[in-house]
């Protein structure tokens, strides 16, 4: 197991220069399941724009010495992606209240050393101190049997329960990218989970 070496909060201009990296990092960790997806470095550039322009993002990094080995990412769920806001339409939730954590990739050489942890203790600290009174994310779902499920396959939802997380029965977001062996994208559903602050 590799070691980190510090993790911190990313914002402002920090938080810009890291974007690539960031993108990188999706693109190694999300290839595997359960998202499976196919990216490229373009994709991901317009995908992260939502984080460089909202004054109230946030990306927590986590180090091995100056190299960026892990990232979780958060803005105001207004600040987003349309399609997660739009699956809150028939909720009396207000949304100018929730902090998106989008999210939490680590190369799988530093995982066991309590990274998941930190990166959900700064991101609630940062929504805090600018004001949310919850927290919400979403997790890919994917069929029991769907071929390229692992047979050692945990979900994390155990994991997210202990963080205070329970899931929003009927809020699903429709979000879309490549799989990994498919030739086009198509929408995957999004479960959402959400916390008091």
């Amino acid at each position: 197991m590799a070691e980190i070496t510090d993790v911190r909060p990313l914002t402002g201009a920090a938080l810009e220069v890291a974007l690539d990296d960031v993108a990188r990092l999706r693109i190694e960790v999300f290839r595997v399941w359960p998202y499976l997806y196919d990216g490229d470095l373009a994709y991901e550039r317009e995908y992260l724009r939502s984080y460089r322009d909202s004054d109230r993002a946030i990306v927590v990094g986590a180090f091995d010495s100056d190299r960026l080995v892990g990232a979780s990412t958060g803005a105001p769920l207004t600040d987003h992606a349309d399609d997660f806001a739009a699956a809150f339409a028939e909720t009396d939730l207000d949304l100018s209240n929730i902090f998106y954590c989008a999210e939490s990739v680590l190369l799988p050489r530093y995982r066991g050393q309590g990274v998941g942890h930190k990166f959900f203790d700064l991101r609630k600290q940062h929504a805090r101190a600018l004001g949310f009174t919850k927290c919400t994310f979403c997790s890919v779902q994917r069929p029991d049997n769907h071929p390229m499920r692992p047979t050692d396959y945990r979900p994390l939802d155990t994991f997210w329960r202990a963080r205070g997380y329970t899931p929003l029965p009927g809020l699903v977001a429709q979000f879309s990218w490549k799989d990994v062996g498919e030739e086009f994208e198509n929408q995957k559903p999004l479960q959402f989970w959400i916390r008091d602050l």
